[in-house]
């Protein structure tokens, strides 16, 4: 049995990986696996479970790109460096809109939102979204074409875009990768600002939920968490190289497309059999 429980983690932690980077909603799809997977755990390790499993995706973000946040150079002779100071000051003011937000209705969201039905449900209108937005700017030039030209006041209107996310199904790269094409960046420019607003942001969300369930683990508890971080920090290694070099040459309908069809495809699958 316990064997079974670390297979499930590590099911889990690809999907974690895979699924926290590219625009598809990784709370989305770990809600729904968890429909067909069940980790055989109480309702409140796996509640902390979802969100703590995070750490490991933040993790890969840190290691693939630590020489660019990384504040303090080595090289010769140690100094500060300003314009990651200034990143890491923009990346803290666009954590503001969700930090408020989620810290002051966190168990409202998940009493209300965490099921198949709004997973479903955003899963095929932002995948709408993504077709229709990429149509409309085919054409368009951007105007931010790197990380340090983006002001403080994009960063405040990327993180409000980020508040999207808090409804399961969203998901919180492709609500800020949306919102960052719009605001006017290029969608490698999009892409690299989301990676780094993930390290605060989900830094904070596991803190907050393992503050709340405790640190009084069962060897079996810690056994799955570990299991599922680790490897959700080999996976997300892989998929964060895979979007990198997959938006240099495309955009992100494929994505929309996709999220229309599952979305449509577990509404279906609930009538159907659980109804």
């Amino acid at each position: 049995m316990n064997i079974i429980e670390i297979l499930k983690a590590i099911v889990l932690g690809i999907v974690e990986g895979v699924t926290e980077w590219l625009p598809i909603s990784s709370t989305g799809h770990m809600i729904l696996v968890d429909e067909f997977l069940k980790l055989n755990m109480s309702a409140e390790f796996k509640e902390m479970f979802l969100v703590v499993i995070q750490l490991g995706a933040i993790m890969a973000v840190v290691v693939l790109y630590w020489k660019k946040l990384l504040p303090i150079s080595f090289s010769r002779k140690p100094m500060i460096r300003k314009e990651v100071i200034s990143i890491w000051m923009k990346i803290l003011v666009a954590c503001i809109p969700a930090a408020v937000i989620g810290l002051c209705f966190d168990d409202q969201i998940e009493k209300l939102f965490f099921n198949y039905q709004t997973v479903s449900i955003t899963l095929i209108v932002y995948g709408i979204l993504f077709i229709l937005i990429e149509e409309k700017n085919q054409n368009r030039i951007a105007r931010i074409n790197e990380i340090s030209q983006i002001t403080y006041k994009t960063a405040l209107l990327i993180g409000v875009f980020q508040l999207l996310a808090l409804i399961p199904g969203t998901s919180r790269s492709g609500a800020t990768i949306l919102g960052a094409i719009l605001i006017g960046t290029t969608r490698t420019v999009a892409a690299e600002f989301t990676f780094y607003l993930a390290i605060p942001v989900m830094f904070g969300a596991s803190l907050l939920k393992m503050i709340k369930f405790g640190l009084d683990f069962t060897g079996m508890e810690m056994a799955v968490l570990l299991t599922g971080t680790v490897v959700a920090f080999v996976v997300s290694i892989l998929a964060i190289k895979f979007l990198m070099g997959y938006i240099k040459k495309h955009n992100f309908q494929v994505f929309g497309w996709y999220r229309i069809i599952l979305g449509v495809a577990v509404l279906a699958y609930f009538w159907l059999y659980k109804v």
